[in-house]
């Protein structure tokens, strides 16, 4: 009776310990709605946001020869190759620039735009050790992996810089408020259509296959090497795609031979701001499934 005795003791006492343990446990949900709250704790969670950009940066360039300078060479050589192919011997018309400055400004927002997209369709599948153990804003990964790239983007316009002075050209007075439109139109369509990937990738991972096939179609229909008036009656179609206006509009200020189409940037804005509201919606929706099918 003695071991009965303190066999029930000690499960009264287990349970009175489980029960007092399992009173302080708070179970954090995710929302299935973006609120004020969120953006609140995205804030209060900015010190991850800029580590999670930092860690990004370091490890890209992490025992490389060249360094940061990847973010260069790239759009440099394939601005190169492009000159080669489709300017010297496919006669491409630039609307009056030189070719090399035409293209290279077309691939400077396209390079931001799907290297963006690339890095933020896996920020969940490359930091699954971290989603299933820790609690932060999940939005925090996307977020930094588009930052990463913004950092990127600011490098390689050293280059369109240099390129400017070379040929002779000088910003239009209207380009200090069409830059910063143009690039928020970048940075909502990187982010809306990355969360879209993203959410999905974490369930279907044929997402990483059909993506690489799915940006080099994206870029053909994109006004990056070739001009939006080479469409003629047809260019409107063109229009359908808010890069267009991205990088129609930055050539337009910078190199100045094409008026600064307002219509189109306000099209292309409000349809980056709806396909960023949409990205949240449906990140949001499947977030609460992240750590468990991860």
């Amino acid at each position: 009776m003695n071991g009965i005795g303190r066999i029930i003791r000690n499960y009264s006492f287990h349970s009175h310990y489980l029960h007092i343990c399992m009173s302080n446990i708070t179970i954090i949900k995710p929302k299935k709605t973006f609120s004020l709250n969120d953006i609140k704790e995205l804030w209060q969670y900015k010190e991850l946001l800029y580590f999670f950009t930092w860690r990004d940066l370091k490890v890209r360039y992490k025992q490389t020869f060249v360094g940061a300078g990847w973010a260069i060479f790239q759009p440099f050589v394939t601005m190169f190759i492009f000159t080669i192919f489709f300017s010297k011997l496919g006669n491409m018309p630039s609307d009056g620039a030189p070719y090399p400055i035409f293209v290279y400004t077309g691939l400077l927002f396209w390079q931001f735009f799907s290297s963006a997209l690339s890095e933020t369709s896996t920020c969940l599948i490359s930091n699954q050790s971290i989603v299933t153990k820790v609690y932060f804003p999940r939005l925090i990964l996307p977020l930094s992996s588009v930052l990463t790239k913004l950092v990127d983007f600011g490098i390689s316009a050293l280059i369109l810089i240099l390129l400017m002075f070379y040929y002779g050209f000088m910003p239009k007075p209207e380009s200090i408020f069409v830059l910063p439109l143009v690039l928020a139109i970048s940075f909502m369509a990187s982010v809306g259509l990355g969360l879209v990937l993203a959410a999905i990738n974490v369930k279907y991972r044929d997402v990483r296959y059909a993506l690489p096939f799915f940006i080099q179609i994206l870029l053909f229909v994109t006004p990056v090497i070739y001009p939006a008036s080479i469409a003629g009656k047809y260019s409107w179609l063109l229009a359908l795609n808010p890069m267009t206006g991205a990088i129609q509009s930055a050539r337009a200020s910078l190199l100045g031979t094409t008026p600064v189409n307002w219509t189109l940037i306000g099209i292309s804005f409000i349809a980056c701001a709806v396909l960023l509201i949409a990205g949240i919606y449906v990140f949001k929706k499947v977030e609460r499934y992240f750590a468990d099918i991860i």
